[in-house]
């Protein structure tokens, strides 16, 4: 099974590498973007914030820069936390400015700063909540606290509109265009995973085993985030929420799957009962390989209706269990453990077939083939 497999795979030792290059170079062009884009914000809100004489108006640079992240998707969530953390801040520091005074009455307006965040599930606006009430509580400043409570909710408002409007109109990122090519590569990633793991089948597990695990469980981890993101931003480009949405939820489970197919051929080396099964098994193998690299294609085209020729996983799966079957009765000539071993190999495999075949129909059915 090992050299049918090796010899129709593509080689895998390189790609680690040209993907840590391409990550470095995109790396670094979205680090030049964003500096670009929020140096842009910063200075746009600072010179609106002179022309209509706000007396705090650093507050609004301050806001753009910690609201503008790398996608628009991003920028809007971190809008929307700053904002609802800020008037819920500004309107506690407000109504407990007459006990100002009173380090007791400043924590308890904090605590119920934060218990309010807590309850309306807004974790991430509790921190900037009890910001503002120390502004608006403990900043000594001339005019009237209702007057700093408002002032830091229009300077907030201004960096926040200023920030959504850098991140839409100039350079745009957009989240879903970066999931789509974060799906690519995980799938990708997973067909390297794979392909160590089975390397490991009536022989030793690759050293860089781990590595290789660390780096899709990392892409599994960023695309989540990214999905997160491109669910608040408006609809841009032919990747759709719903089908994005469902290629992650399987890139989650044939991740999970691949774990518990390195369990299954651990401890494998001097088994002999799978050689009864090829070439069946072998074709399965091969068949998974070249399904997670065309998953990964359709993925990039945002084409779901394009097959592979010679591409059949239920005809290699059926291969596979009829083979099982016809061998069955020889199993008693082999350790109990061996053939447990196999049967849970192929069970594995069998799964991460399917998860691939029902991701790419289910993705074709959520996107209706183009998704145009």
């Amino acid at each position: 099974m090992q050299r049918t497999a090796s010899s129709h795979s593509p080689p895998t030792q390189q790609a680690p590498r040209l993907w840590r290059n391409q990550l470095v170079t995109t790396g670094r062009r979205t680090l030049l973007v964003q500096g670009i884009k929020t140096g842009l914000a910063a200075g746009l809100c600072y010179w609106l914030s002179l022309r209509f004489g706000l007396h705090e108006g650093y507050w609004a640079a301050i806001s753009a820069i910690i609201v503008l992240q790398s996608n628009v998707g991003s920028t809007v969530t971190a809008s929307r936390d700053r904002l609802i953390g800020t008037a819920i801040g500004a309107i506690l520091g407000f109504l407990a400015s007459p006990w100002r005074r009173h380090p007791a009455a400043y924590a308890v307006t904090i605590l119920i700063a934060l218990l309010v965040c807590g309850l309306l599930n807004l974790k991430n606006s509790s921190r900037l909540a009890g910001v503002t009430i120390t502004i608006v509580m403990l900043v000594e400043r001339n005019g009237s606290h209702w007057t700093i409570a408002l002032d830091r909710v229009i300077e907030v408002i201004l960096g926040i509109l200023i920030a959504l409007a850098v991140s839409v109109f100039v350079l745009p990122r957009r989240a879903r265009q970066h999931l789509q090519t974060g799906l690519k590569r995980e799938f990708e990633t997973h067909a390297i995973l794979f392909e160590s793991t089975l390397r490991g089948f009536r022989g030793t597990l690759p050293e860089d085993l781990q590595r290789k695990k660390e780096a899709a469980e990392s892409l599994l981890l960023s695309n989540e985030q990214l999905l997160r993101a491109a669910r608040n931003e408006p609809a841009s480009g032919p990747a759709s929420i719903e089908g994005l949405s469902l290629l992650s939820e399987f890139g989650r489970s044939i991740f999970d799957a691949l774990l518990a197919l390195e369990v299954a051929v651990r401890e494998s080396t001097d088994d002999q009962y799978a050689e009864r099964l090829e070439p069946e098994l072998g074709n399965l193998v091969i068949g998974i390989s070249q399904g997670f690299r065309h998953l990964a294609e359709c993925v990039a085209l945002w084409r779901f209706d394009i097959r592979r020729p010679g591409l059949d996983l239920e005809s290699d799966i059926s291969a596979l269990e009829a083979k099982v079957l016809n061998i069955r009765h020889t199993s008693l000539e082999f350790p109990l453990s061996e053939v447990l071993r196999l049967y849970a190999l192929q069970l594995h495999l069998k799964h991460i077939a399917r998860l691939l075949r029902a991701a790419r129909h289910e993705a074709l059915d959520a996107t209706g083939g183009q998704d145009r």
